[in-house]
């Protein structure tokens, strides 16, 4: 259990039977009346989001979340198929279970899977990836001086805007919350 003054930005808890992300909290105390606690609580298996009010010091579930570092073994039709690295026992998760995170990953890459009572709730990648270019305008030499972008597809099909100097065949690093351009391998 935990008291709703104990919220932070993050902290996971149970409400009718679902497990729920803090993602804003602020403590009210008016003049009048008890303090309270209002949340803007996100769903971590839908992503609906819901504000909530709680008084002060209630007690609610937390949610006991279990993170098993896991590698993507291989895709097989539409399911990413993991594999715990101490147990060897192999999850498989469908795209739409992956999220956004099926721009990035590939083979044989290690990844973070947060479990809930045995059920996935998402996979946590590095926050970068080295990913090559398979398909851009060709590359000008020199062409920075603009800072001009263009979009370039990387071996995991997603799209990414890169400057205008990066060609194919380049591994760049890209990060995996938002999808922009870090940097070139060196």
């Amino acid at each position: 259990m935990i008291s709703s003054n104990d919220f932070r930005t993050g902290t996971t808890i149970e409400l009718d039977g679902s497990v729920w992300r803090v993602v804003e909290f602020l403590h009210v105390k008016p003049g009048k009346g008890s303090a309270f606690v209002r949340t803007k609580l996100k769903n971590a298996q839908t992503g609906n989001v819901v504000d909530r009010t709680f008084r002060a010091g209630e007690t609610v579930p937390s949610a006991n979340l279990e993170k098993r570092t896991m590698q993507h073994t291989y895709k097989e039709g539409e399911q990413y198929v993991f594999m715990d690295m101490e147990t060897f026992e192999e999850v498989r998760l469908t795209s739409d279970q992956m999220g956004t995170t099926v721009n990035y990953i590939k083979e044989e890459m290690e990844a973070d899977v947060l479990f809930w009572n045995e059920t996935v709730l998402e996979v946590q990648l590095p926050t970068s990836v080295f990913l090559e270019v398979t398909d851009t305008d060709p590359g000008v030499k020199g062409d920075t001086a603009t800072g001009g972008t263009k979009p370039a597809t990387v071996e995991t099909g997603a799209q990414v805007m890169v400057p205008l100097f990066i060609s194919i065949g380049e591994k760049i690093k890209v990060d995996t919350r938002d999808g922009s351009y870090l940097g070139r391998e060196t």
